[in-house]
């Protein structure tokens, strides 16, 4: 200001303002990143409800070495900040919930409800492994309790067996004759929750919250057929592709990991040796 409207020379302009002459004539030259600012405005266009943590995964998982807190700086920088959605909180007690050890331990199961663009409604029949985070989702109209059969038996089969036990709440599908003797038939032992206590089925309550936040509320569904194709194709990318927070990477590769780990471990384990057969000498 005094340069340009007094006349004045830049040394005694910046001896008035007692200001060095090096910090006036400094000029940034920190990288603007400017694709790393485009990656991460695509991300956010594909993944509107993903915070920076979330972005700064998967770009670390396509191979860009990264530091979070440029990332983070970046993502305010360009006004991609997700609003928290307001959350009833609601006092209930906390009960200690015996945690999974291995995969097929314990599986989780839920219903979704949502609708299509001529009002009539879809229901989503979730379940959950506990342990690996791995998730299966069918969609139609109605889901009766050999609906909701089926969907176990295609994800037993995909996982090369059945669960121990199945949590579920004391909704018609699961109180049905159908239902228990199919799970009578393979062993299965049913873990029904207390009414009005969603918190004892956590594992496919939160895998419900993430579908209700990321998929149903940000889609419109035509039809049917729309709205199977748009969640399966979210369900398989929770799988394969989403990082899983407590997991440290995707439910499907962590599932691959506790295979090998415990095929290691049985390979660990010798032989016992076997006794001489006897001689009649």
């Amino acid at each position: 200001m005094l340069i340009e409207q007094y006349r004045i020379s830049e040394r005694r302009s910046c001896r008035i303002a007692r200001v060095s002459r090096s910090s006036h004539r400094y000029v940034h030259r920190r990288d603007p990143r400017t694709w790393l600012r485009a990656r991460l405005r695509e991300l956010a266009e594909q993944y509107p409800r993903h915070g920076y943590w979330r972005l700064y995964r998967k770009l670390r998982r396509a191979g860009v070495v990264v530091n979070h807190k440029c990332v983070h700086r970046l993502y305010r920088e360009e006004g991609l900040r997700v609003e928290k959605r307001a959350r009833k909180r609601v006092a209930r007690t906390r009960l200690a919930l015996p945690r999974a050890t291995r995969p097929n331990q314990s599986w989780s199961t839920d219903f979704v409800s949502d609708a299509t663009a001529d009002a009539r409604r879809i229901r989503m029949s979730n379940v959950v492994d506990d342990f690996t985070r791995e998730a299966a989702s069918e969609v139609d109209r109605s889901i009766t309790a050999p609906h909701m059969i089926e969907l176990l038996e295609q994800f037993a089969a995909e996982r090369g067996g059945y669960p121990e036990s199945i949590t579920c709440d004391n909704g018609p599908e699961f109180i049905s004759d159908a239902f228990d003797q199919w799970a009578d038939a393979h062993g299965i032992k049913i873990n029904f929750i207390q009414p009005g206590k969603p918190v004892q089925n956590c594992y496919v309550e939160s895998f419900n919250g993430r579908m209700r936040d990321e998929c149903l509320n940000q889609n419109w569904f035509t039809d049917l057929e729309d709205a199977r194709r748009i969640i399966m194709a979210w369900t398989e990318e929770y799988n394969e592709e989403r990082e899983h927070g407590p997991l440290g990477m995707t439910p499907r590769e962590f599932a691959r990991s506790a295979m090998e780990s415990a095929e290691i471990a049985n390979r660990a384990i010798p032989a016992l040796p076997t006794a001489p057969a006897a001689t009649n000498e």
